[in-house]
């Protein structure tokens, strides 16, 4: 059977790296969650001091990019890739409110982009891989053979992520998710570098009314058809 490369885009608390997550398991492909790079370098900035009063050193973030390591290890007792900063486990870490609040400013960085870019383009030169972000079927593979672009209403976005947040006991407040969530729409849809777009030859997935079997099943059809 043929390898493909599959490209999930789409905004924030739509579901990409679940049905992702199911495709590549489903194939038995990589799966790389794109987003949980750049929330590596958001992680190692707090970390590090690169951002204080709001405000990102630049200039220390590009001058220590080589020494930002960021991997996937597949751990086969939760049957899941997790991500590793430096060598250290860092998956629960990155899923927080305070990385959230800054991921997306840190991404639009264009240095920090051009090594994400670079990075997602060597995992995925075999094909055989499912990767989920903002750019991956408009910039990282524009030729990939499937791609979708994944979306649903604002507020069952916010209450996903609520309710995902709440399950890891973390203090939030649907409020707080809403406006985070706004903000992020904001900034990856308006940045300069790699904004998010809906890749022209993408199918449009809208998973507002759906559960998460009945969108697997919509996906899964457009992959057979591909491969």
């Amino acid at each position: 059977m043929n390898r493909i490369t599959i490209a999930i885009d789409g905004y924030s608390s739509c579901g990409k790296s679940t049905l992702a997550k199911q495709l590549a398991k489903k194939l038995g492909y990589s799966y790389i969650d794109s987003g949980a790079m750049y929330r590596a370098v958001a992680l190692w900035c707090i970390e590090n001091n690169v951002i204080e009063n709001g405000v990102t050193d630049k200039n220390k973030l590009i001058s220590n990019l080589d020494n930002i390591n960021i991997e996937f290890r597949f751990h086969p007792e939760i049957q899941a890739s997790q991500t590793y900063l430096n060598g250290r486990n860092i998956e629960r870490e990155i899923r927080g409110m305070a990385v959230s609040e800054i991921v997306s400013k840190i991404s639009s960085i264009k240095e920090v982009r051009q090594k994400m870019v670079a990075l997602q383009r060597k995992f995925g030169e075999d094909k055989g891989v499912v990767m989920d972000g903002r750019d991956i079927g408009s910039v990282v593979f524009p030729n990939a053979e499937l791609k979708l672009f994944m979306t649903a209403e604002p507020l069952i976005r916010a209450k996903r992520r609520y309710d995902e947040l709440k399950a890891k006991d973390t203090e939030v407040s649907l409020e707080e998710i809403k406006e985070n969530l706004r903000l992020r729409d904001y900034e990856d849809t308006t940045r300069k570098e790699n904004p998010l777009v809906q890749a022209a030859d993408a199918v449009v997935l809208d998973n507002t009314n759906y559960t998460t079997e009945e969108q697997f099943d919509v996906a899964w059809e457009l992959a057979k058809a591909r491969l």
